[in-house]
């Protein structure tokens, strides 16, 4: 039987699939301090130790950068889902829910763009990025109207709502606010802001 040996990456391909590797994650970390419109081509070529026209090579604006940050992390989000264990509805989407945040302090979660940004148009228009959004969506989605049948989850919430409230704390401010007070450590933060995403600000 006759088996074809996979073909051998060049030296040359991998050094420049490294140093794209190394922009993008570069990207994702300052879109994640300091958000899109504050991020510089220039300051990612300084960090990542690069000439500006040799990140050019690899993406043709500030956009295509962002967007390929973005996307990485879209399938970052699906892989992770993938590989969640089975478990109850409620329990899947408290633990979505507490990974998006430990990204979040970590600084590996970029801030979603405003609603005019040049980003939100060049991401609305990538199939990858909007398939991967479509995908976590619907597996969130699932989990939520679940919980709710179950009772778990208040029924007269459109799951949309909830479902948009819990992507909203994976760029939640909050964490870094109670960060900076110095009082908690991050698992403490975490904990606070489940519980107040989960059960409510109510007194029970």
């Amino acid at each position: 039987m006759n088996s074809t040996a996979p073909a051998k990456v060049s030296f040359k391909t991998q050094m420049l699939q490294a140093r794209e590797d190394a922009i993008i994650q570069t990207a994702s970390r300052l879109l994640a301090d300091k958000g899109f419109e504050a991020m510089t081509v220039d300051e990612v070529a300084a960090s990542v130790g690069i000439a500006k026209a040799s990140l050019y090579k690899h993406f043709s604006s500030k956009e295509d950068l962002a967007a390929a940050a973005m996307v990485r992390v879209m399938q970052r989000a699906q892989n992770y889902l993938r590989d969640l264990p089975p478990a109850a509805p409620l329990e899947q989407l408290r633990t979505v829910a507490r990974w998006t945040m430990e990204l979040k302090l970590r600084g590996e979660m970029p801030s979603l763009p405003s609603q005019n940004s040049t980003l939100r148009a060049k991401l609305i228009a990538d199939a990858t990025y909007m398939d991967g959004l479509i995908e976590v969506s619907d597996c969130l989605g699932t989990w939520i109207e679940a919980a709710q049948a179950q009772g778990l989850l208040n029924p007269a919430l459109p799951a949309i709502a909830v479902l948009y409230t819990l992507y909203a704390r994976a760029c939640d401010p909050v964490l870094e606010f109670l960060r900076m007070g110095g009082q908690h450590n991050d698992a403490q933060i975490i904990d606070m802001v489940m519980a107040s995403c989960f059960e409510g600000l109510s007194a029970r």
